[in-house]
């Protein structure tokens, strides 16, 4: 089913009137929208949802360095996606007062670690990430954890403009932007864009 966003928010809305704890997974190719949609919703469901971003599992550049993978940085085996998947076994149990997750701060590049507060009275808790619905390593563990996912679809002329943007926002010039979207999203993109059917939801986003 494709919906818009404030259809997405109503349906937010009724996962979180559910029983327990719902966890919310959001996700879609680089520069879709995930962000935006994830925090609209948390924004409009106030104190009863909470914000745990993938991107807090980066490999730090010190560990990719290492591994030989910071040139293709936000591929899927440059993330810790088991310990995504743990940090959501913790989410879903819900048996500590608050659990502590790692967030990625984009001016250094880098994750930092205990960030985010998760209360357990968040009856709601939003995940969004680029790699929700994959293959490979700790992907299909963190799946389990989800109730639903959601997927971001926007066209790629502006999803590839917005991309380019933000790079150079980020410290990029245009020319090392382009390139980067070229050896590395769009790859990551064509994985991400192969899930799609795999989606409870396609959000159309503008």
């Amino acid at each position: 089913e494709v919906a818009d966003t404030p259809a997405a928010i109503e349906r937010a809305r009724s996962l979180a009137q559910r029983p327990g704890r719902t966890i919310l997974g959001i996700t879609g190719p680089p520069g879709s929208g995930k962000s935006t949609l994830a925090a609209a919703v948390c924004t409009a469901l106030g104190g009863d949802a909470a914000l745990v971003p993938m991107d807090g599992f980066h490999l730090a550049d010190t560990v990719l360095d290492d591994l030989g993978r910071r040139d293709r940085k936000g591929a899927p085996e440059t993330f810790d996606s088991h310990g995504y998947a743990a940090l959501l076994g913790r989410v879903r149990r819900n048996d500590a007062p608050v659990v502590y997750a790692p967030a990625f701060e984009r001016d250094l590049e880098q994750p930092i670690a205990g960030a985010i507060a998760i209360a357990a009275t968040a009856s709601l808790v939003v995940t969004e990430g680029n790699y929700l619905l994959c293959e490979g390593a700790g992907w299909p563990d963190a799946r389990a954890l989800l109730d639903e996912v959601w997927y971001c679809d926007l066209a790629d002329e502006v999803r590839l403009r917005r991309l380019t943007e933000r790079h150079v926002a980020f410290g990029k010039t245009l020319e090392q932007a382009r390139r980067w979207i070229e050896l590395v999203d769009t790859p990551n993109a064509e994985r991400i864009a192969a899930t799609r059917s795999l989606a409870d939801w396609v959000v159309a986003l503008e």
